[in-house]
């Protein structure tokens, strides 16, 4: 299944997209630069690719989980990918450090995910 590039998504589609990968969670990663998302792999590291190939800064990437059952509460969005570990960005675990960065993630994803 190839990855998905998306601006706007239903909760819908992140729900079947969560029963046919992982059950109760869909892999995603923001694009903070572009304001964009993809999602639908079974690793942040296939979607941070597809990014890279589509003309985006690695600097910009944070992979997520998105939990659809947990859509309008504060565990919808779990800060939790290797692809976040970047000692040379102040980011030394798998979490989003920052805060700021972290706020900024959730208004994306806010913005692309309709329910």
């Amino acid at each position: 299944m190839p990855v998905k590039l998306v601006e706007r998504i239903e909760l819908a589609e992140l729900e079947e997209m969560a029963e046919n990968m992982f059950g109760d969670l869909v892999k995603a990663v923001v694009d903070i630069e572009k304001r964009v998302m993809a999602v639908d792999a079974g690793l942040h590291v296939d979607e941070e690719q597809m990014l890279l190939e589509t003309g985006s800064s690695q600097h910009d990437l944070w992979g997520i989980n998105l939990y659809p059952d947990s859509y309008g509460e504060d565990d919808f969005i779990e800060f939790d990918s290797m692809i976040n570990i970047r000692p040379a960005q102040g980011n030394r675990s798998r979490s989003v450090e920052d805060a700021d960065m972290r706020a900024t993630i959730i208004q994306i994803v806010g913005e692309i995910v309709h329910g």
